[in-house]
């Protein structure tokens, strides 16, 4: 029983490691940078979490019948050791998240469209309200409700604000995610590198209607989505053009 018991804890163990060896590969630049920090996190949290694991297993077992237990005894050398690789260990995930963190598609504000690592971005003025949202793309005067259209492997910066409370435009799959302050505008940047459909989120408390605060992102090929762009300039109605940007996603994920 108890040797059925440690297979099984095996084969899921070796079924953990085969998932995390091959990841699905990111809808975004946000998201690809989250995922391998995680990534970086977890080769560290991993062995970490087996050595103690392991460790306690030993004590339990080698003491198991230790009738007349002694003090610990002082070890400064080994006292010395775990702070310094925890210090180490500290070290090292402040400085991969800063790395993070200083990446102009999670903290836009501090970074400017002439940076080396950013394009041609395309602007879009994002309102929200309770409880919808409204995005205005100045470049063609076109302005949608509860659907953000955007072009795949272009820079898109955001420009938010909140008509009455705080808000946060959230979108899972493409690791973005900022809050909303009324009377002061927010950035937010991306880069889609996959086409498809995907949700967008309310992630802030804004009152009654907060849980129907959602939305629809449909990422399209630059050609499609200037196609899109050219109905709906030429007004040929909402519901219609807004579907057409749907029939157009390849692969909605």
């Amino acid at each position: 029983m108890r040797r059925s018991r440690w297979v099984s804890r095996l084969v899921l163990l070796a079924v953990g490691l085969c998932l995390f060896a091959s990841p699905a590969a990111a809808q975004s630049v946000n998201r690809a940078a989250i995922d391998d920090l995680n990534e970086q996190l977890l080769y560290v949290a991993l062995p970490l979490t087996l050595f103690v694991e392991l460790t306690l297993v030993y004590a339990v077992y080698r003491f198991r019948n230790n009738d007349d237990p002694r003090p610990t005894v002082d070890d400064p050398a080994l006292e010395i050791t775990w702070t310094a690789a925890t210090g180490a260990i500290l070290v090292f995930v402040g400085v991969s998240a800063f790395f993070v963190l200083a990446n102009p598609y999670i903290s836009p504000a501090a970074a400017s469209p002439a940076d080396g690592e950013l394009g041609d971005e395309t602007e879009i003025e994002v309102l929200g309200y309770q409880w919808g949202w409204e995005f205005h793309y100045p470049e063609a005067n076109v302005t949608t409700q509860e659907r953000l259209v955007l072009p795949r492997d272009r820079d898109v910066l955001f420009r938010l604000t909140s008509a009455d409370v705080i808000h946060s435009l959230y979108v899972p799959k493409l690791g973005l995610k900022q809050d909303i302050f009324p009377g002061q505008e927010t950035l937010a940047r991306t880069r889609a590198t996959r086409t498809g459909s995907y949700r967008l989120y309310c992630a802030e408390l804004c009152g009654s209607g907060h849980s129907r605060m959602q939305a629809t992102v449909v990422v399209l090929n630059q050609s499609e989505y200037d196609a899109w762009l050219a109905d709906r300039r030429a007004g040929d109605g909402n519901a219609d053009t807004d579907a057409n940007a749907t029939a157009r996603v390849a692969a909605p994920a």
